[in-house]
């Protein structure tokens, strides 16, 4: 009997547990904003939360938000040369095909959160992965390609 009520609360709280995240994948349309967040880099380096915002959805042809706002802040929490870095992966309509172009946010000041606000047109998918790594003009390809992406957005 105790192993079966330690199953059912584990079952419950694995459904609160999801019911918590999914909006996030999933943005409103009708422009309050979903929140998102927060995303660490690996050791709590650096966090990224904010808004995302999808207005105009389109299934026409191939389904896109015709209008995508994403706000937040990015915090480093490193001392030293290393600076937090967001970067957005911002999969779009071109024609009938889907490219992505990445665009990133970087903080290298110590406990002083950075605020961003990015618009993008024709957005089909949006995914974020968080870094912390030295000051440079561009993240690291180790940053763009090692470890996971996690979706804010994703058009149905």
């Amino acid at each position: 009997m105790t192993i079966t009520r330690t199953l059912a609360g584990l079952a419950i709280a694995a459904t609160a547990t999801l019911a918590t995240f999914a909006p996030a994948a999933q943005a409103t349309t009708d422009g309050a904003g979903t929140p998102w967040g927060a995303y660490y880099a690996p050791g709590h380096a650096a966090k990224a939360a904010g808004t995302l915002t999808a207005t105009g959805e389109d299934h026409a042809v191939l389904p896109t938000a015709d209008v995508v706002r994403i706000s937040g802040q990015i915090h480093d929490s490193t001392r030293g040369a290393a600076c937090g870095w967001a970067v957005f992966r911002i999969g779009y309509r071109s024609g009938n095909n889907l490219p992505s172009k990445n665009r990133w946010v970087r903080d290298c000041s110590y406990r002083t959160p950075k605020r961003f606000s990015l618009k993008y047109r024709d957005v089909y998918q949006v995914e974020i992965k968080v870094c912390s790594e030295r000051k440079a003009a561009k993240p690291s390809l180790n940053c763009l390609y090692a470890g996971t992406w996690k979706t804010l957005y994703l058009s149905k």
